[in-house]
């Protein structure tokens, strides 16, 4: 086997990786318990006139039993900008957010990057030229370098200040374990490479959008390009094969906090999927250690919810 069909199958493995890690912890925390839930309002999906103060359904005599209204254009308003500029960080943590924004942004834009970079490879593909004077080409040649630009500035000092907090703040020594470090140098090692591949290996990305064109139609043998593009593209891809396995997963399990721990408002109604969840978990051991609650590891939540307080 030739050192660049490895390369593409590494690629794909990596890709691959990604998804159905992603896919399995996703579906592992939707079967988990259900997690006991905050019951704060305002809840986003609200809809109606009280959403305009923060109320909520619950307010209404016999509310279980009337239609629920959700509005989906309500969450998005709240969803969107706490997605993209850390609505709740910058309320709660302004100083962190001066680092952990332009990391997440600037890690966007570079998604965004990578989205150019496919584009132009289709468009290749189809006979389209992607170069600086090539029409529409390149338009999409030009954007590329700005959104290159734009996403490895803002990922780069993000990188570098939030690695700089956990090193140097007392408040988060306790908080801070060597997985952190490790997977902040991570993505800085690659970012460092992907800067060193911009400004002398591959400033219109012409390489890698060829790469990207062999992956998209299967083309093993094609080569990768130079020793820099190579690295950068092999870092990458085991970055994106490693995220999801790490507690930066919290991409997408961020989506359990707000949809099933704060903003889950469904009725436990008889006969529910709640109902069944709440009659089997009552039915689990308590081991806590708190003497308040009297538990010795077998009694279950019944037993101690229904047994008479000591005098």
């Amino acid at each position: 086997m030739s050192i660049t069909v490895l390369f593409h199958l590494i690629t794909y493995a990596a890709i691959t990786t990604f998804g159905l890690v992603v896919a399995i912890r996703f579906v592992k925390i939707y079967k988990m318990p259900m997690h006991l839930r905050w019951e704060l309002y305002p809840v986003a999906h609200e809809a109606g006139g009280k959403a305009s103060y923060g109320g909520s359904r619950l307010e209404e005599v016999d509310w279980w039993t009337k239609p629920k209204e959700r509005s989906t254009f309500n969450e998005l308003k709240v969803m969107i900008p706490e997605m993209t500029l850390l609505v709740a960080l910058w309320e709660h943590n302004r100083k962190l957010w001066w680092r952990s924004f332009p990391f997440h942004f600037g890690l966007y834009i570079l998604t965004g990057l990578v989205g150019l970079i496919v584009l132009g490879a289709l468009m290749e593909m189809v006979g389209i030229e992607v170069s600086a004077n090539a029409g529409l080409g390149s338009l999409v040649y030009y954007l590329t370098i700005l959104t290159a630009l734009g996403g490895l500035s803002l990922a780069t000092i993000g990188c570098l200040g939030l690695l700089h907090r956990r090193l140097t703040d007392e408040g988060l020594v306790d908080y801070t374990s060597m997985s952190h470090i490790f997977n902040l140098g991570f993505f800085l090692v690659v970012l460092g490479i992907a800067w060193l591949t911009f400004l002398f290996a591959d400033r219109g990305f012409e390489d890698t959008r060829a790469y990207v064109l062999s992956l998209i139609t299967f083309d093993l043998g094609a080569p990768v390009g130079s020793f820099l593009v190579g690295l950068e593209i092999f870092l990458a891809v085991i970055l994106i094969a490693y995220i999801p396995m790490t507690h930066m997963s919290h991409f997408f399990i961020k989506w359990f906090t707000y949809h099933k721990i704060r903003w889950d408002d469904e009725a436990n109604e008889v006969g529910s999927e709640i109902e069944k969840k709440v009659l089997e978990q009552v039915m689990y051991p308590v081991t806590w250690a708190a003497a308040h609650v009297n538990a010795d590891g077998k009694k279950n939540w019944v037993d101690i919810a229904t047994e008479e307080m000591e005098k």
